[in-house]
């Protein structure tokens, strides 16, 4: 297994620690965890283009460890009251949807790579997460929502990501 695939793998390992902390409410512990297993997104991509260390376990399992590190913090922030659960139920069905879209292109022989938008929304989620983490920190010393502001826009580009990727993709459906 290649670095950037052991980074893939580490952030998926870094999930169930996060959560745990998050919710014995250890908050600084659970941000610097957060915070280094999106950092790993980054690095792995990063590494596997330069290195031209491309895999398909990246290609599938890359977006999956980013699902499951995002949609793990939403999950937990819901259940403590932090988060709406409409929102992430939303950014839950898109996940879901898309992954199904995956399984049955790779069942096709066809592996959909993550795209631009797709980036877009990882880091706008991964982002309202953090300053969700900080409770609205430094934002709040202002008066400004921006933790708040930051999660209407990963909604949106949940919402958008999601419709691209089933545009880009509908000869997947009509071949059914």
């Amino acid at each position: 297994m290649n670095l950037p695939n052991k980074l893939t793998t580490m952030r998926m390992i870094l999930v169930p620690v996060f959560i745990v902390l998050y919710l014995m409410n250890y908050n600084i512990a659970a941000l610097v965890v957060f915070v280094v297993a999106s950092f790993t997104d980054f690095l792995d991509g990063h590494l596997a283009r330069k290195n031209n260390l491309v895999t398909d376990y990246g290609k599938i399992m890359d977006p999956l460890a980013d699902k499951l590190l995002v949609t793990s913090a939403l999950v937990c922030m819901v259940q403590l009251q932090v988060v709406p659960a409409w929102m992430v139920i939303v950014i839950l069905a898109r996940e879901f949807a898309i992954t199904g879209l995956r399984a049955v292109a790779a069942s096709e022989g066809i592996v959909i790579a993550a795209a631009w938008s797709g980036k877009v929304k990882t880091v706008t989620q991964m982002i309202a997460v953090i300053f969700l983490l900080l409770n609205n920190w430094p934002f709040s010393l202002v008066n400004i929502p921006f933790a708040t502001i930051m999660l209407w826009i990963a909604v949106i580009m949940t919402i958008y990501s999601g419709c691209e990727y089933i545009w880009k993709n509908r000869k997947i459906f009509s071949d059914m």
